[in-house]
Parts: C-alpha cells; structure tokens; sequence
C-alpha cells in the first residue's frame, strides 16, 4: 500500500510539471499571454484578433490557412517604454515572422506595426530566402545589426527570445546568449537606419514607448511562455 501511495504522488507530481511545462512565469515578470487566450492582444489596427491567430495548448500559433483574410500582426494591447521582453518561438520549415517592439500604432499613418516598430528576427536560417541575407537572419535586429553569434536552434525546436531596452539601452538574447547591443535613438542609431531599407521611412525607430508584436508573415509560426518586466 505505502507504495502504491508515493507511486501515486509521483505521477501526479509528473502530471503537473507536464501541464505547466508550456506556459510559467519567471520572478518579477508578469504575463502578456494566459496561456488559454489572446486577452491583452489585438491584430494590428483592429478591434479583434484575426482567425490565424489560434491557441492550442498553451501555445499561441500563427496558421496561415485559417487566416481567412483577417491578416495582421498581433499587437499587446498596452504599450511600454522600458522594459525585459522574453518570449519561447518555433518556426515551421521555410517559415519567418519576428519579434517587434515599441510600435506606435496609428493605422491612418502608419499602415503595419514595423513602419514604427524595430524587429528581432525569427526565421528558418536555411528554409527561407530572407536567411540569406546579412541582418536577416535569425536573432539579428532586422536589416539594422547582425547578430555576433547564431546560437538558434534547429528548425521546430523552442528558442527563448529576450529583448531588453532599458533608457535607450538596447540587448537582444537568444537562447541565454547576448547577440546584439545598441543604443537606440543617438546618433549612431540615426546613421544604422540611414542604412537600412527604413531610411526614408518617416518615424521608424524614433517612438520611445510602444506596444510589442508578434508578426504575421504570412508563413506558420508558434509562440509561448511571453512574458514581461518593466525596467
């Protein structure tokens, strides 16, 4: 019987861990998905959030199939200035989508959430045409710095993503490894976008507090454990 018991308690116990495995919550960090729904989240420009955005398991998936033409990138419904973003990803084979932040968004003028927003990139390096090119590619601050290392994980396995900008300070992690630091908004930002396909873009980079994106590029995507802690 005593071992029928602690046999008991140790499935359970196993039981529990599987079931929160998907979605925790670090100290200090509070939540930006429950894990059940998209509460807190609206695609971009709109009231709603569009049918491509499904949540399964824990898990907030991107399905390009059930899009059903409400296509958009997914944005938080509030906006934050300084903050540590951590968000687990996983991209399908030829897939690519990114991680956004401090996105003004004013559909009228600015049409999608990287007409403002900078972008941490999430791709398949060797699946799609964009992880050819230098700055494209997984973990680099899209088309501004190139990652000093590509620490990315094989094609559907979990990434954990990090974005920290803290009073213009900006880091980028991936996988526990420090890829990109830059200061936004000095001069040498200003000259990085003067490179960029965002050179004439009027109002790329320049909006201190803005709401953070999940992208829709159009190609399957998954995304869990997102959380944050306002610095």
């Amino acid at each position: 019987m005593r071992s029928y018991y602690f046999s008991a308690l140790f499935i359970i116990s196993i039981m529990s861990i599987g079931s929160t495995k998907a979605q925790h919550t670090d100290k200090g960090f509070t939540p930006l998905f429950d894990g059940k729904t998209t509460q807190g989240w609206h695609t971009y420009g709109k009231n709603f959030t569009g049918k491509g955005w499904k949540v399964e398991d824990g898990v907030i998936h991107f399905d390009p199939a059930a899009k059903q033409g409400d296509a958009g990138d997914l944005v938080t419904d509030k906006e934050y200035t300084n903050f540590h973003l951590k968000v687990d990803w996983k991209v399908a084979p030829g897939s690519n989508s990114g991680i956004l932040f401090h996105i003004h968004e004013d559909p009228a003028k600015y049409n999608q959430t990287y007409s403002t927003g900078p972008e941490m990139q999430v791709i398949d390096n060797d699946g799609h045409p964009d992880g050819k090119i230098i700055k494209h590619r997984a973990g680099d601050l899209y088309d501004l710095v190139k990652s000093s290392s590509e620490p990315v994980k094989p094609v559907g396995q979990w990434n954990t993503a990090e974005i920290i900008s803290n009073h213009g300070k900006l880091k980028l992690i991936l996988n526990g490894v420090e890829i990109v630091s830059t200061t936004e908004f000095d001069d040498n930002w200003k000259s990085l976008i003067a490179g960029s396909k965002f050179a004439k873009w009027e109002g790329f980079g320049t909006f201190k507090t803005g709401k953070i994106s999940l992208q829709d590029h159009g190609e399957e995507v998954w995304f869990r454990n997102i959380m944050i802690k306002e610095l």
